[in-house]
């Protein structure tokens, strides 16, 4: 900056520095490439992304905070952009694509009204104002919808899986999800309650997708420590040690002195008579199973398998307390404590053959379960996983609310034109920024039509008009171009989805619109070297 005719610097070197429409324009463009990025992916016909890493690492999907993450976004406007694909992805497991090309579409729509010459703060203002009326919109569109309603749960999660490469085993993974949460899920204060931790997913490459189950326990990646031990236990009593099975070395330095043979022998039949009494203890608790966080000595797998007991050895922390979760039993610290209360049950533990992993199935009334999925590839078994995940989380976010909406573009579509008689009862120049976030809906049904090879604005028409006449859930059939009822075609997706979509859009849209100045540091140089004194 100047002052008085003299140059005054405020910024270091090192700092780039974008100013007033340039800097909107450079967010804009960052919104709007994001937003492209991801656009096709939309949908149930839309396509995939193949990601490549530096590493050779490939990764196939659809879904829009993978190919995200995946990304190396450097634009700092940008980098707010796909932290709404996270945020949506964290809060509800679903709708990311969605969330992004409405970013897009504000922003773009920021753009034209700022070159006609109107405020940013109105633009803002207005935004916030649209997002909360839109939300008012999209709660009197809700549907309510019973924990117990297992058939309307299924369509809202055949709706979140449709389209992720998986459609050959969509209608076993629908009912496996719903399956899986049904079991989890818990009533505290009259509410449900679920909480994502309690179903977990686990792979293995090898078998078809048909083989995907649900395990009513737990998948643990390890093999019984010794082979003499049983393969399979039946109605087995699952025994859960925190601590080694083991002689622990003491925490003080000490030395043991022996002088002849003898004293020798008798050291090494105290040593082996004290790990005997460890599964002594174990075996009267009445346990058929061990799982041990820690390690398991030779000798105590000596005894374990002569005793007909499965064992297990270093199990990490975290599946520890789920297999807890999962046979309803209590980890112990210490062997010595053990009592049969503190034993899970379960109808089966299996060590399974050629597949490196322990599944424990069959536990009553368990507070977690397992889904098992297979694949011929890891690359489709790991979109399996994506999907399933996304299958989850709109599962349990219908649970939890009680709520959910149709899709194919017919929530977007009434939102558009009820903004508009909305904006129309505001006035003012705050009008034209509520009428430019109501037509940034239109973008959702214009890229599914767009993404399923119809005419996109045959087909926004064709939605306006059914909408005009009252009939809200008119949507979209990707398969047919046709306009149908989304109700009666069970298109179906939590209101939490939408909601979330809108309010993530809608701030970081306000948020980027408010910047008039970026200032961004660089790396500093270096020190350089002085120059070598020339030799005149």
């Amino acid at each position: 900056m100047q002052l008085t005719g003299q140059p005054v610097i405020i910024l270091r070197e090192n700092v780039e520095r974008t100013r007033g429409h340039d800097a909107l324009r450079s967010n804009i463009m960052a919104a709007k490439a994001i937003a492209a990025a991801v656009r096709t992916t939309l949908g149930p016909r839309g396509m995939d992304k193949m990601l490549v890493s530096s590493t050779g690492d490939v990764v196939v999907t659809n879904d829009g905070h993978t190919i995200l993450q995946e990304l190396s976004i450097q634009h700092p406007g940008g980098k707010m952009v796909v932290e709404v694909a996270k945020t949506q992805d964290d809060m509800v497991g679903d709708g990311t694509t969605t969330a992004v090309i409405l970013v897009g579409a504000l922003m773009e729509a920021a753009e034209q009204m700022v070159t006609r010459g109107i405020h940013p703060t109105v633009i803002a203002q207005g935004y916030r104002m649209g997002m909360a009326k839109a939300l008012e919109i999209v709660e009197g569109l809700s549907i309510e919808v019973k924990s117990d309603d297992r058939k309307t749960l299924m369509q809202i999660a055949d709706t979140a899986m449709t389209g992720k490469s998986i459609e050959s085993v969509k209608g076993k993974a629908d009912g496996i999800v719903v399956d899986a949460v049904l079991a989890v899920a818990q009533k505290q204060d009259g509410k449900i309650v679920c909480d994502e931790d309690d179903v977990m997913i686990k792979k293995h490459v090898g078998e078809s997708m048909d083989e995907a189950e649900l395990v009513r326990g737990v998948v643990i990646d390890k093999s019984r420590v010794e082979e003499q031990m049983p393969r399979t236990v039946k109605n087995a009593k699952i025994a859960l040690l925190a601590s080694p099975l083991e002689i622990v070395k003491t925490q003080v330095k000490s030395k043991i002195k022996i002088t002849s043979p003898l004293q020798m022998e008798a050291f090494d039949a105290q040593e082996r008579q004290t790990l005997k009494n460890l599964v002594d203890k174990i075996v009267s608790s009445g346990a058929t199973v061990v799982l041990c966080q820690k390690g398991i000595a030779d000798a105590v797998q000596y005894y374990l398998a002569k005793n007909g007991i499965l064992a297990v050895e270093d199990i990490a922390e975290k599946d520890m307390k789920f297999a807890a979760r999962a046979v309803c039993g209590n980890i112990v610290n210490k062997p010595e404590d053990i009592t049969s209360a503190d034993l899970g049950a379960a109808q089966q533990v299996e060590d399974v053959e050629d597949a490196e992993f322990i599944k424990i199935s069959g536990c009553k009334n368990p507070m977690a379960v397992t889904i098992l999925l297979r694949g011929s590839t890891q690359v489709l078994i790991d979109e399996l996983e994506r999907a399933v995940y996304d299958g989850i989380r709109v599962v349990m976010d219908a649970m939890e609310d009680g709520k959910f909406v149709v899709g194919g573009g017919a929530v977007e579509t009434e939102l558009l034109l009820k903004l508009h008689d909305y904006a129309n009862s505001v006035g003012g120049r705050i009008q034209i920024a509520i009428e430019a976030f109501a037509n940034s809906f239109e973008t959702v049904p214009r890229t599914l039509a767009e993404n399923s090879g119809f005419n996109a604005i045959d087909k926004v028409v064709d939605l306006k008009t059914a909408h005009a006449k009252g009939k809200k859930y008119m949507g979209l059939n990707v398969y047919t171009g046709t306009i149908e009822d989304m109700k009666k075609l069970g298109v179906f997706e939590p209101m939490r989805v939408k909601t979330q979509a809108i309010m993530s859009a809608t701030e970081a849209a306000t948020m980027l619109t408010r910047i008039d100045d970026m200032m961004v540091s660089s790396k500093k140089a270096g020190p350089q070297m002085p120059a070598a004194p020339s030799m005149g």
